[in-house]
């Protein structure tokens, strides 16, 4: 069914714009008149290309965040639902998430609630943690409390994975930067020292040698290499897609010195956000730890926590549960079986999670200032190792003469 573009005016003079399907544009226009008096532009999107750009656009935490926050305060004012969903796709700047709150809107009027219009549209594109939540919150009758612990909870997931991101960011960057100017030196500058040494009748030194046989083999192989290399990145890609290698990839993060560290915290950080949050919105234990194992961001903890959904099934306490995992925080299984023996462990939970992003914080701090000096330091012995191996020729060359 072609999807339409449409930018309308309603009966109080207010524009608003949105995204909707339908099988023409009358029955386009027909939809659109049922909640707006004029149509003032209907354009078609091209399927294909929307499917793209969707398949390959990761949802805006930050937006997100915004989106559920301008939920709640436009629902506590007293707003019809369908309108505040207009109301609120007419503020969204993100285009995947403006054309889902057409769809819903047209499916509220259709009569569908808002929790199964949002799964519906949101297949893999909405988090299952916000999908239940919200039926939690239709189910109680307060979809404003929902919303704003939806809006609290991705605002504190967003702010711990840009911290996580963050530490890798810069020196990803300076390694790049280091690997790109060896590359140069190698390729351009060493060839030219070996031309003037070449007729020289000299004896050249050990390092001096290595140095030019691999500047030779660089300027020969350059686009081999970096062919090589591309195609080596792209094969780790398509194997981290696979369910296997995701997990045997996140698993190797989970051992880099520093780094490894700051993946476990954030995914503590992560499962104990979510955990608070469903059991606050009165989930039952099971579904709520069905859906903190797959907000986990690092697949091999997500599949640990997963794995304990059957203990905790056949009625053992998730604590027993969590301490067959090996590579869960001592602390954090400690604590929650502490507060399910004492009837608290909502509000343990949330204390673990401010305890979590506090030490993400800290050590991706301890990441970049560690990082960063390793990195040049490395660089700077491969610089040196290089001049020297050129100038010392020149140094037996002076004391000859």
């Amino acid at each position: 069914m072609p999807t339409y573009r449409y930018e309308a005016v309603g009966g109080d003079g207010r524009k608003a714009e949105g995204v909707l399907e339908a099988s023409d544009t009358a029955q386009a226009v027909a939809q659109i008149r049922q909640s707006y008096d004029v149509v003032l532009k209907l354009e078609e999107i091209s399927a294909q290309r929307t499917d793209l750009l969707e398949k390959y656009q990761k949802l805006n935490l930050k937006v997100f965040a915004l989106m559920c926050r301008q939920f709640s305060i436009i629902l506590q004012a007293g707003l019809p639902l369908n309108q505040a969903v207009d109301l609120v796709a007419s503020q969204v700047s993100d285009r995947m998430l403006k054309k889902l709150l057409g769809q819903v809107s047209q499916d509220i009027a259709n009569g569908w609630s808002l929790s199964y219009s949002f799964l519906q549209r949101g297949k893999g594109k909405l988090p299952a943690v916000f999908v239940e939540t919200i039926q939690s919150g239709e189910e109680s009758g307060d979809l404003v409390r929902a919303f704003q612990r939806m809006s609290t909870y991705y605002d504190r997931m967003n702010k711990t994975r840009s911290k996580a991101i963050g530490a890798l960011i810069y020196p990803a960057f300076l390694l790049m930067v280091a690997v790109g100017v060896i590359l140069v030196i190698m390729t351009f500058a060493v060839p030219t020292f070996a031309s003037t040494f070449s007729g020289m009748d000299l004896e050249l030194p050990l390092t001096t040698r290595i140095v030019i046989g691999l500047s030779d083999f660089f300027s020969k192989y350059i686009w081999v290499i970096l062919a090589l290399g591309a195609g080596g990145l792209f094969a780790l890609r398509l194997y981290a897609a696979t369910e296997k290698g995701r997990v045997h990839m996140a698993r190797a993060r989970l051992t880099l010195p520093i780094l490894g560290k700051v993946a476990l915290m954030t995914a503590a950080s992560q499962f104990s956000h979510t955990m608070s949050a469903m059991l606050s919105a009165g989930m039952p234990i099971l579904k709520a730890l069905d859906t903190a194992s797959r907000s986990v961001s690092n697949a091999y903890l997500s599949q640990q926590i997963g794995d304990t959904i059957p203990g905790v099934e056949s009625g053992q306490s998730l604590g027993e549960c969590m301490r067959q995992c090996p590579d869960l925080p001592p602390m954090l299984v400690n604590m929650t079986a502490m507060g399910e023996a004492t009837g608290t462990l909502e509000s343990v939970l949330e204390i673990q999670a401010e305890f979590y992003d506090n030490e993400v914080d800290v050590l991706s701090a301890r990441a970049l200032s560690l990082l960063e000096p390793i990195i040049i330091c490395i660089m700077a012995v491969f610089v040196v190792i290089i001049l020297l191996s050129i100038y010392l020729p020149m140094f037996q060359l002076y004391d000859a003469i």
